[in-house]
């Protein structure tokens, strides 16, 4: 395993810690829907995905999903091993959305090389700093965006992350992304079809009309 493509601060760390993360870290391939992480009581581990594609989202009481970020080739998911995370007071459930090749290191081995090592220690709060600014950008969206701008703004990442207009996804899936039922999605695709914007199908959502789409996502 190349630590060093995944640690910018691999060669800061002494031989010991080194030795450590190499000889406790496995390799692990999981398939998609599989989940990683349930809430603040599993500690499962530093992920670092190597190949693929991982979603982290928060369960409301009424059992709404929205999804907080997502992770992919070379990122790292610090909330797996919230155990070590004392100020982390909200659960994050983690899943794969497609099949992903990871690597896992063990909390408690990562636990105790921050205890010793400033360079990991800074590493992991720019990492923290980074996910933070992801959600409060959430909350931002959530807040002032009308939900055709958010709904708009869904489908052109989509379409980036999938490399193709023709998506491959359910209106409950798209739910579960933005915090919003399936109705509400259902309800507002159907605008955006009559508008010439997409094309519904059954499990699918054609994007025609990328430049309307996103005009409204800026407006």
């Amino acid at each position: 395993m190349e630590f060093e493509t995944y640690f910018p601060i691999w060669n800061k760390l002494t031989a010991i810690q080194k030795q450590k993360i190499s000889g406790s870290a496995v390799e692990r391939t999981v398939k998609k829907g599989t989940m990683l992480h349930n809430g603040s009581m599993d500690c499962t581990g530093l992920l670092i995905v190597r190949r693929g594609q991982l979603r982290a989202y928060i369960l409301s009481d009424a059992g709404r999903e929205i999804s907080l970020y997502r992770l992919s080739d070379l990122d790292i998911c610090l909330f797996s091993a919230s155990c070590i995370l004392h100020s982390i007071q909200f659960e994050v459930t983690i899943e794969a959305e497609k099949e992903t090749d990871l690597i896992v290191i063990p909390a408690e081995v990562y636990k105790g090389i921050l205890e010793e090592s400033a360079p990991a220690a800074n590493f992991t709060n720019e990492i923290m700093a980074s996910r933070f600014s992801e959600v409060m950008w959430l909350l931002e969206q959530i807040l002032w965006k009308s939900f055709d701008r958010r709904l708009a703004g869904f489908l052109l990442e989509e379409a980036a992350l999938e490399g193709t207009d023709s998506l491959k996804i359910t209106h409950e899936i798209i739910g579960s992304h933005l915090g919003n039922p399936r109705e509400v999605v259902t309800r507002m695709l159907r605008y955006f079809q009559s508008e010439g914007m997409v094309r519904l199908s059954r499990g699918a959502v054609e994007i025609t009309d990328p430049e309307k789409l996103r005009r409204i996502s800026n407006e």
